[in-house]
């Protein structure tokens, strides 16, 4: 039998394309490869996007802004002196980009100007720290990114 060139490209062509349909099947069926979303309820999100731009303006507004330094402790967000430090109210979130479960938040609750979050809680990589705090009746957000060793 004798296959010419136009029945050669069509098998090609079916051969390459089963090939892609296998490893596409094979990623989404294997629970190895997980397909998270970065926030669950995205639109929802998005709907709220205005109010957050002005959050963050309002932070970049400050004269001093809180400082987020890793330390041998963990990890200490320290707010300026012109903030009375128990009425900042808010919380923290860390958010892990490459693995959901290690995300958490912790609230803000100060006696004093700086916040610890202990190294126990944080595995070595890259961490996205949202702060959502106000002060009398301001809102701000702040957005920093840490690596730990």
């Amino acid at each position: 039998m004798k296959i010419n060139w136009g029945t050669g490209i069509v098998i090609a062509i079916a051969l390459f394309m089963s090939f892609i349909l296998y490893f596409v099947i094979k990623v989404q069926v294997n629970s190895k490869y997980d397909n998270e979303l970065v926030v669950e309820e995205y639109y929802k999100h998005d709907a709220v996007f205005g109010n957050e731009m002005k959050r963050v303006q309002n932070a970049e507004d400050l004269a001093e802004k809180p400082i987020v330094t890793q330390t041998t402790a963990g990890v200490t967000i320290v707010f300026p002196d012109v903030f009375v430090p128990n009425k900042i109210k808010g919380t923290v979130s860390l958010y892990r980009p490459s693995n959901k479960k290690l995300d958490f938040e912790t609230s803000i609750s100060l006696s004093n100007p700086t916040l610890l979050i202990p190294k126990s809680k944080l595995v070595g990589g890259r961490w996205d720290i949202n702060m959502e705090w106000q002060y009398d009746g301001k809102q701000y957000l702040t957005k920093e990114t840490i690596y730990i060793n």
